[in-house]
């Protein structure tokens, strides 16, 4: 299954985009890393069965164990594609709030675009070395 984060804005060179680098050379599942511009642009075409993720300040607090449960099942399921969307910065329209399949908030703090990417970068990693068992979790 392709994780595929979709982010509105760029983001550079930064400590963030090293940070989202690393784990995206260390992911062992397939990984893609798309950039919108703030508003208007073409989003990518789904590939096969999509499940749609918003990262939303009001979504689910999920540990890193549900989301590699989550994944896993999905990936079961037959799903080609989760996409993890990063809104600009007003957030996402009730439209594709409504689409999603899951809302996904890290804590109830708001961060900021640049980072929730590198730490949502981070739980892609984390939640496929937990499914593939590896020790990176709790190492």
């Amino acid at each position: 299954m392709l994780l595929h984060v979709i982010s509105r804005g760029k983001i550079g060179r930064s400590p963030e985009a090293e940070l989202v680098a690393r784990y995206e050379k260390r992911m062992t599942w397939p990984a893609r890393f798309t950039e919108l511009p703030e508003v208007g642009g073409r989003m990518p075409e789904p590939v096969g069965q999509t499940r749609i993720v918003l990262l939303d300040e009001r979504g689910s607090n999920l540990s890193s164990e549900e989301l590699a449960a989550t994944l896993a099942r999905w990936r079961d399921e037959g799903v080609r594609e989760a996409r993890f969307l990063i809104g600009a910065a007003d957030g996402h329209g009730e439209d594709l709030r409504g689409q999603a399949d899951l809302l996904l908030a890290f804590g109830k703090a708001t961060w900021p675009h640049l980072l929730a990417r590198a730490m949502l970068a981070e739980q892609l990693y984390r939640a496929a070395s937990i499914i593939a068992g590896h020790p990176y979790h709790r190492s």
